[in-house]
This record gives structure tokens, sequence and C-alpha cells, in this order.
């Protein structure tokens, strides 16, 4: 497709559609997007009234959410910034108002075939049978044969994307020994946590202390097992809380089948990512910081290799708000629309 594209975006007023405006306003293949606001921010005329850091950026136009609009609006492709609950809601609606529209969700509603895996994991009803099995799972770097083709892109989780890209190339190759175990130890920034405003991501709460959550019930944990392709007896995923704004670090503890090479370990991960521009393989000995992916759309990946070469630890690095959601988002609409993969996001 070459013409520019019309995109709407329901849920801009949140950390990741703040993110998701300042990319899409600067995309130079699509048209300005249209912004749907609800609640509080019902009678907000323009973005920037919410984000004054956008002003000068060009028209960001907000409407009131209705599904009327929205087809009104011309969009051909809808971006939820959206709680589950709330994508669950919309997505039926969006589609009986008109089925030709296609959908990038970045919330956990579509991320499972499974309706019960859902439904487990959310503790809410899941999207029916058939909408789950229609859509993609928007990781690019495994699955962008399927996304020209998807109506229903699930964006995934920020924590998941840095596991499943940091293990992938180990499982895919067999040389992963995940009888012995794989621990996934994440780290993230606070805006991971959304904006909605909680005692435990008050600044006082959060400056100079860190601490683990949901030890066991993180709900990103079953789209690892699931894409990274591990058994769930295989894997420990524990998730942190940093003290910072943005950003995703994963240490990742694996044993290999046999010993390695870093040279290697080295070789195998270029290959597998050789053709993915948004993923970077750091020369052996060098391992990735959150200050040199903040604020971009590169997952960062190095290793560190025993003596031995059997124990390997994998960093995979990342900005929560960009290769975690909404540079994610938008690198999810390039591949659908046909665009240069990095359109918008260098």
């Amino acid at each position: 497709m070459n013409d520019q594209a019309r995109v709407a975006v329901v849920g801009a007023s949140g950390y990741a559609g703040c993110e998701l405006a300042r990319l899409l306003l600067r995309h130079s293949q699509i048209e300005k997007p249209v912004f749907f606001v609800r609640g509080e921010h019902a009678h907000v005329r323009c973005l920037t009234e919410i984000f004054p850091q956008l002003r000068g950026w060009g028209e960001a136009r907000c409407r009131p959410l209705s599904w009327e609009a929205i087809a009104k609006s011309g969009a051909q492709l809808v971006f939820l910034c959206t709680p589950h609950e709330a994508s669950l809601e919309i997505i039926p609606e969006l589609l009986a108002e008109n089925s030709n529209l296609r959908i990038v969700d970045l919330s956990g509603a579509l991320r499972f075939r499974d309706p019960q895996t859902f439904s487990n994991w959310y503790k809410v009803s899941a999207a029916n049978s058939k909408t789950l099995s229609e859509a993609v799972y928007g990781l690019p770097e495994l699955y962008a044969h399927a996304l020209p083709r998807a109506r229903l892109v699930a964006n995934p989780g920020c924590y998941a994307t840095s596991a499943i890209l940091g293990l992938r190339p180990l499982v895919e190759s067999g040389w992963l020994n995940a009888s012995r175990g794989v621990v996934c130890d994440c780290k993230s920034g606070v805006s991971g946590a959304g904006k909605e405003p909680k005692r435990e991501t008050h600044f006082v709460e959060v400056n100079e202390n860190f601490r683990a959550y949901s030890v066991f019930t993180h709900r990103h944990t079953p789209e690892i097992a699931e894409h990274a392709g591990l058994a769930f007896d295989d894997f420990i995923f524990t998730t942190h809380l940093l003290p910072v704004e943005r950003g995703i670090l994963s240490t990742l503890h694996v044993w290999l089948r046999q010993p390695r090479a870093a040279d290697d370990i080295q070789a195998l991960y270029r290959s597998f990512y050789a053709e993915r521009p948004l993923v970077r393989v750091l020369p052996t000995g060098r391992l990735p910081e959150l200050q040199h992916v903040r604020h971009t759309n590169f997952c960062d990946i190095g290793f560190a290799l025993d003596a031995s070469g059997e124990r390997l630890v994998i960093i995979s690095c990342l900005d929560n708000l960009g290769k975690g959601a909404a540079g994610q988002a938008v690198q999810n609409m390039n591949e659908m629309f046909g665009y240069p993969e990095t359109a918008g996001l260098l």
C-alpha cells in the first residue's frame, strides 16, 4: 500500500498513548492521526492540552470516543491504548461498525489463542474463540510474515518482548538445556505500571527503593512460555520495580546442552536477527544498558559465557514504552501496511 494510511488512537491520555502520539505525529507515511478520548478527557479538543510537550508537532485532533465517530473518521487502523477490560468491550463494537477495520491492541486482551489461558491469568472472561484465533501476536522479529494480512494484532507485553527475544534463538537452535532451569530476572521502570495513581508507584515509595513484585503471578508469564518455547516447569520469571522512569533490563540465566564458544553464541544471535533492524546484538564482552535504549525502539542483546562454556547469561534490554509498547505498535503497523519496518522509528 503506497497511499498514506488513516489511523486513529483510542486511549491516548496514558504514557503509552503519549509515546504513540509522538511517533505517529512525525510518521511520514500516514495522515495525521485522530485521537479518541473519554472520561475526564472527553472535553479535550487537542492532545497538546494533555501533553504540552507535543506542541509544534502538528495537528493532534481529539474527539470524544464513540463507535460512530471512529467509523466517520475514515480510519483504516485503530490503536487501542486501553486496559484489557476496555479493549474487550471496544473490539467487538469496532468490528461490528466496520468489518474491514484493522486493530492493534496494546493490552493483553488478544495475546492468547486459548480463552482459558487469558481468563486464568487476567481473572476476567476472554474474547470469543473466533476473535482470538484471528489475532496475530505482534512480535515482528518472529511473526512479520503474518502481519500484512492481519486484521487483529496483539501487541506483546513489555517484559515478554525482552525475554522472548533473548531466549528464542537458543530454543530454536536446540542449544538450550531447559531441563536445568531458566531464570528470567527482569526489571522495569515505573511507567510500566501505567498512569493510574497507585500507592506503590508514588515517588516516595519508589525513590531509593527496589523491590520484586507479582512473583509467580505476573501476566506476562504465559506469553514467555508460549513464544519463547518453554514449558512452565522449566523457567522462573520474576519482575522488579526500578526507581527509574522507563526501560526494561532482563537478565536471563540458562544452561547449554553442550559447551559452546563465545564466538558460537555471537554468531547464533547475529544470524537469527540478521534481517531484523531493531534488534542490536552487541559485540562479545559488551552488555546492554538502559541508557542506550531509552526513547528508542531497539532491543539490545548481549551475553556472558562462563569458562565451562555451558552456563550462559543473556542480557536483553529495551524501552518499555518504545519496543515494549508504542514503538512496537508502530513497527506492527508498518508491517501491516507494507511500509519500511523502521518508518517513523529511527
